[in-house]
């Protein structure tokens, strides 16, 4: 994962909602909306919006399941990101020698 790419997903995850809607797609591993605005204190208009920012930054995936999309966090990228970070925050003493 490159830097630009680091920092869009860390973006998405800026906000509390959307780290919470990801942890309950980690525990459920597929849900619809309206299950997570069952468990949110939020309005599903609210909920929708996150979805579409994690949906964006790669992290979350939406199949259409007739007339609702079901929702899952994307495993790979979620690896993608842990890595990201493990990169970002390794650091190389060769590079600090000079």
């Amino acid at each position: 994962m490159d830097i630009e790419e680091l920092a869009e997903v860390c973006k998405a995850l800026g906000h509390p909602a959307r780290i919470r809607i990801l942890r309950h797609l980690l525990m459920e591993n597929r849900c619809l909306c309206g299950g997570i605005v069952e468990v949110m204190p939020l309005a599903q208009s609210t909920v929708s919006q996150h979805l579409k920012v994690l949906k964006e930054a790669g992290l979350v995936r939406g199949e259409i399941e007739g007339p609702k999309t079901c929702y899952c966090a994307d495993h790979e990228a979620i690896d993608r990101l842990f890595a990201g970070v493990r990169e970002l925050l390794t650091i190389d003493q060769s590079e600090n020698d000079t």
